[in-house]
């Protein structure tokens, strides 16, 4: 597996080794000796999640103010770009954030730690979204940041509405919002 840091170096960009040939390809897409030795750290995983979205849709800018998650993405199928803010007020990167595109075809994976909110939008026809996280999804300790809140500027790469739940519609801007210490 080759790692690289992205500009907010907690966040990893992981690119597993792929085996591809006439008949297809073969990917492990977790092992967890293999990440240990790539970025030094074990994470518990207790919670698999998968979501399938259509184009332009927008999901987040999420995340849980106790029991904070740490989240290891990828795409199976399809496009997205893929976005995490640092909320952690004493980090030198907060308000930050980070954003690539995941694929099924680049096959790459995304380390969000705790600390930060994540979100992502479907750039192809359709995507299946799939993340292991660190702890248990609890709705009662679920924020969400505005997805085109001036403070972040964020620079989705899309020229239309995305397609929003109502929850997510909701979300505040970074000075209303409640950050990690």
């Amino acid at each position: 597996m080759k790692v690289r840091r992205a500009a907010i170096p907690e966040v990893l960009i992981c690119e597993p080794q792929v085996f591809e040939d006439e008949r297809g390809f073969y990917m492990e897409s977790w092992n967890a000796k293999e990440f240990r030795s790539a970025v030094g750290f074990d994470p518990i995983f207790v919670q698999d999640n998968h979501s399938r979205s259509r184009r332009y849709v927008l999901r987040g800018l999420h995340y849980q103010l106790r029991q904070s998650q740490g989240k290891l993405i990828r795409v199976v199928n399809g496009r997205v770009f893929d976005v995490a803010v640092d909320l952690r007020k004493s980090s030198p990167t907060f308000a930050r954030w980070v954003g690539t595109e995941v694929s099924g075809e680049n096959h790459r994976q995304v380390w969000i730690p705790p600390g930060f909110a994540h979100g992502f939008v479907v750039l192809s026809e359709s995507a299946d979204f799939v993340y292991k996280a660190t702890t248990h999804y609890v709705p009662e300790y679920e924020r969400c940041l505005i997805w085109n809140d001036p403070t972040l500027a964020i620079e989705w790469p899309i020229s239309v509405e995305p397609v929003l739940s109502d929850k997510d519609k909701l979300g505040v801007r970074l000075p209303d919002a409640q950050v990690y210490p």
